[in-house]
């Protein structure tokens, strides 16, 4: 295993030398967090202009061996927790400390039929390492897969473990969805899909915001992300609000830049007043 320090700019799927977990140094979480990757074939049913995956392809994901997933997700928490991983690989000591395994990876990792099965394995590794309430698990998705039986499932099984959606939605109209998410899915379906996350799982909205051409978001998206989420801000946690840290690996990557802190910190000004929901902003 490498011993270069993980840092939050870079999110590298080997850095640990496993196929399919890797540990990063997240900004949204605080600390360490463990990534469970689904889609090594780099599988998605969306392109982000920010995404930072090399060689994506709108494809489905492959099978996955779940006795080898399994296998390296023990490793991996041993490492963490019982071994010198944190003290060898993260630099400040405020930060040495696991906060959550995630679901997210290369892809949209509800795109994978293992998801329930996936889920379980989580749940006999938390059991194995008396994982407590404080080392979350966490299912990023853009909510597509929403109307399929065996991601409901899926979430089901989630809130079991006391787990999170992080609920991807960056835009609230279906241009501007077209335009940063290269989804021609109809803002009233996404909308739909996320009413049916948050019935099903604590569920969080996870919204990326950056400037493009040098040009923030015009106030009329900014209105329409806001209308699609207030009807649904008595079933949210809240809202994850953050900007580009790496490189994106898309054709746009040198069109975009981050939006500035202070820029953000007023969308979750607006967020908590207009929605009524707590706003934790990451720039």
């Amino acid at each position: 295993m490498t011993s270069t320090p993980l840092t939050p700019h870079d999110h590298s799927r080997n850095s640990a030398g496993f196929q399919y977990v890797y540990p990063v140094l997240s900004r949204r979480a605080g600390g360490v967090s463990v990534g469970i990757n689904l889609n090594p074939n780099q599988a998605c049913n969306w392109r982000c202009i920010y995404c930072q995956v090399p060689g994506l392809v709108r494809t489905q994901p492959p099978d996955i061996p779940l006795l080898t997933l399994e296998a390296e997700l023990v490793q991996l928490l041993a490492q963490i927790l019982r071994g010198n991983f944190l003290t060898d690989r993260i630099a400040d000591p405020e930060q040495r400390i696991l906060k959550d395994i995630s679901l997210s990876g290369d892809g949209e990792p509800t795109l994978s039929p293992h998801l329930p099965e996936v889920i379980d394995l989580i749940g006999r590794a938390r059991q194995q390492f008396s994982l407590g309430a404080s080392v979350k698990t966490v299912l990023i998705t853009n909510g597509s897969q929403l109307g399929r039986s065996s991601t409901r499932l899926a979430l089901e099984k989630l809130a079991l473990l006391g787990g999170e959606v992080w609920f991807k939605l960056d835009r609230g109209s279906a241009a501007g969805m077209r335009a940063v998410n290269d989804s021609r899915r109809p803002p009233a379906l996404v909308q739909r899909d996320l009413a049916r996350a948050a019935t099903l799982c604590p569920t969080w909205l996870q919204s990326c915001f950056f400037r493009l051409d040098d040009a923030y978001p015009p106030e009329h998206e900014i209105a329409a992300w806001l209308e699609l989420v207030q009807p649904l801000s008595p079933l949210l946690k809240g809202v994850l609000l953050y900007t580009v840290a790496r490189p994106s690996q898309q054709p746009e990557a040198g069109r975009l830049s981050p939006a500035e802190p202070l820029w953000l910190k007023t969308l979750a000004a607006r967020v908590r007043d207009e929605l009524g929901l707590e706003c934790r902003v990451s720039p």
